[in-house]
């Protein structure tokens, strides 16, 4: 029976899709150390991991806190009623979040598992990488006054998205969160964490006991998100290593069609909230194009395919297509509009 269960145990690690990744990366990388032509992808992969594992194991440590000592009626409470209160909250929530857009996604899913209505989960994961005080203190210093323009179309376009999925999620047209529980009006979030609190029994195998759960949380989420961040990382590698710079200077300008060329740029290179921010900045330098740096820096969240991937697996299909179609309008119309308005 032990027997059986081992080989059942080996087999399942190597049908997993995290391993098979993880493993064919490796390889890429251990040819590169032989073959010229891979050099750029392994300058680029090594690149992008340097910039944003901090932020990755961030949110896994987070969300797995959030697993471990966040009641659900916490979280149904904030992030649930069918209100604008929910959405501004998920907004605000996000705004005070300084975490890159990758270590985001793993505290959306957590967000989600807990009972956040799905309309607060897609207003949460739009407003943390790029309207949270961090980012918003960093564009500034790019952009000057107009970084702070950036900011604030980033939370409008996240709040205005969120009311209407709402409006989606009423119609059926979306799926709704099955982790959501039913909490009372008088239920007080402050009266229950003081009687934990109280509860709580200060001891060392108590801490040795919050920190495992917590390690069990953060890998149990990181089953569910860490495929499609290294997926995520791979293919923006690629297009870094073997996309030509003068492509960006030539079909990126202050256009209708620079807008689209940068939307769908955007979707493949887009790794982090840190790193984009200078890319962003370096399109206006070149081509004077506000509008152009504004997208770049949002396609990373309303069309970047592991958003999508972690949305579809894990929060639902029909929330993973309305992403798109809801916002890469709003995002081109104030692109666009920040073109015509704003030449430098």
């Amino acid at each position: 029976m032990q027997e059986c269960c081992s080989q059942k145990s080996k087999k399942s690690i190597f049908v997993n899709k995290l391993f098979i990744l993880s493993l064919s990366i490796c390889i890429l990388l251990f040819l590169s150390l032989f073959f010229s032509a891979l050099k750029p992808f392994q300058r680029h992969f090594l690149a992008y991991v340097g910039n944003i594992w901090w932020a990755v194991v961030l949110g896994l440590l987070l969300g797995g806190v959030i697993d471990y000592y966040i009641p659900r009626e916490y979280i149904s409470k904030i992030l649930s009623r069918k209100s604008p209160a929910t959405i501004f909250n998920a907004v605000l929530l996000g705004f005070l979040m300084s975490a890159c857009s990758h270590g985001i996604l793993a505290l959306s899913i957590q967000l989600h598992k807990k009972g956040a209505s799905n309309p607060a989960v897609v207003s949460f994961l739009l407003a943390s990488p790029w309207a949270n005080f961090t980012l918003t203190v960093m564009l500034v210093g790019f952009f000057g006054i107009k970084g702070v323009l950036i900011i604030v179309a980033a939370i409008v376009i996240a709040i205005n998205t969120g009311f209407i999925f709402i409006f989606l999620e009423k119609a059926n047209l979306i799926e709704k969160n099955k982790n959501t529980v039913e909490v009372g009006d008088d239920f007080s979030i402050i009266k229950d964490w003081l009687v934990r609190v109280k509860n709580y029994k200060f001891s060392l195998s108590a801490i040795a006991n919050d920190i495992i759960g917590v390690i069990k949380g953060s890998i149990d989420l990181s089953n569910m998100v860490l495929w499609w961040i290294i997926l995520g990382i791979f293919f923006a590698s690629l297009a870094g290593a073997y996309i030509p710079v003068h492509f960006f200077h030539k079909f990126m300008g202050p256009s209708l069609l620079g807008l689209v060329v940068t939307l769908a740029l955007a979707t493949i290179i887009e790794v982090c909230s840190e790193g984009s921010s200078p890319l962003a900045f370096e399109i206006y330098r070149q081509t004077n194009a506000l509008g152009n740096s504004f997208t770049f820096l949002m396609a990373g969240v309303v069309t970047d395919y592991t958003e999508i991937g972690l949305l579809w697996q894990n929060v639902g299909r029909r929330v993973a297509v309305w992403l798109p179609l809801v916002t890469v309008p709003q995002v081109l119309i104030v692109g666009y509009l920040l073109n015509i308005f704003l030449k430098r």
